[in-house]
């Protein structure tokens, strides 16, 4: 067994301000990776750039990074970045700048690699990058604390994790950057925090060191599930409506499930659930979320169930199912898609290595 979490976290509000000798001594010029418009209107963009400014940091920003970002994205942002001869990453956002500064930091290590983006990042020959700070704004992918990159292969018409591990050096963790977080992209990223902690605890990898991590991240969720109720955090204008304090909670279930499928990888759900948002556009932790019933049910040891609804707060599975249901509805997913997800899962052995059970297409499809 062994334990291993090389970024440095710092959880507070305000810490990008008040911590920037951190971004000093990562490099000489930076390149912020983020998406359109969150960064800019919960002014974490605006923190990242006036500690540059402060620090004698010149930097560029590519902001095209699209939800799912994909390989192209990508290697079209790493070619900008060798052209402007950075050094250096702040990725800004929620798991998608972040998984995308993973490959464009390699990628930007390694020009030569950038024609051929996919077969590289792909391949598991090891390849380092330059260093990366993470910002995240989304109580959700915990991919500030990861080493995983996560890109659309539009070839494959699915997501699929690079076979290259990078962690970022430094996470700045400021609850307050989900204040303006719609009520719809707040619970999708929940669930997804919710579904690293499930999959991480009920892993063929956990044991008693890890299982400290996402039994610890179960219970601080489980402590504000509540208040993540549409009748109490949902605004008529669809915004959210969450107290400081539960944005707190849900933002350090998020870094601790991070770091708990940092040391077990994600198992069936996650697998399940990218040919979903691919195909049909649902949001990434509302389409694993389709899926953690079935999980739940068809988990052979009850014990390790039975603890997990323990340490969320719930009565039993069925309580849980209710709640979950109230959060993300009921899925919808065509035949013909969901008969492809299962023949896709079951050809995908390594998020069935992570299930510590036998698998079967019989048992599979009972999952919807």
């Amino acid at each position: 067994m062994k334990l291993y979490m090389p970024t440095k976290v710092l959880f507070e509000r305000g810490c990008v301000r008040a911590h920037g000798a951190e971004l000093q001594v990562l490099g000489s010029k930076a390149m912020i990776v983020t998406g359109k418009h969150s960064s800019r209107i919960n002014g974490s963009l605006a923190d990242v750039e006036a500690v540059l400014t402060e620090n004698g940091q010149p930097y560029v920003i590519f902001d095209e990074i699209e939800e799912n970002p994909s390989v192209e994205t990508v290697a079209r942002a790493a070619q900008i970045a060798v052209a402007e001869k950075v050094d250096f990453f702040v990725a800004i956002g929620g798991g998608s700048p972040m998984d995308a500064s993973k490959a464009i930091s390699i990628l930007c290590r390694h020009p030569e690699a950038i024609a051929e983006a996919e077969k590289h990042l792909y391949d598991k020959t090891p390849m380092d990058g330059y260093p990366i700070a993470a910002v995240p704004t989304t109580s959700g992918t915990g991919s500030e604390v990861t080493p995983y990159a996560i890109l659309t292969l539009h070839s494959r018409h699915t997501k699929q994790s690079i076979a290259q591990h990078l962690f970022a050096q430094v996470a700045f963790v400021d609850a307050g950057y989900l204040r303006t977080s719609s009520y719809a992209n707040m619970v999708s990223t929940c669930v997804d925090a919710l579904a690293h902690l499930i999959e991480s605890y009920l892993n063929t990898n956990a044991n008693e060191l890890n299982r400290m991590y996402s039994a610890e991240g179960l219970r601080v969720w489980g402590a504000v599930k509540e208040a993540l109720l549409p009748e109490l955090a949902k605004a008529a204008d669809g915004s959210m409506t969450l107290a400081d304090e539960t944005l707190d909670a849900f933002m350090r279930a998020s870094v601790i499930a991070g770091i708990a499928i940092t040391h077990t990888g994600t198992s069936i759900p996650h697998g399940l659930s990218y040919p979903v948002t691919y195909e049909m556009g649902v949001p990434h932790g509302k389409a694993v979320g389709y899926f953690l019933p079935g999980f739940l049910r068809a988990y052979e040891n009850r014990e390790d169930v039975a603890r997990v609804m323990e340490l969320l707060g719930f009565d039993g599975l069925d309580a849980f199912c209710s709640y979950l249901e109230q959060l993300i509805g009921r899925p919808q997913v065509a035949q013909e898609l969901w008969e492809h997800d299962v023949e896709l899962l079951m050809s995908n052995p390594a998020k069935l290595k992570n299930y510590p059970y036998e698998m079967t297409t019989e048992i599979l499809r009972n999952f919807l």
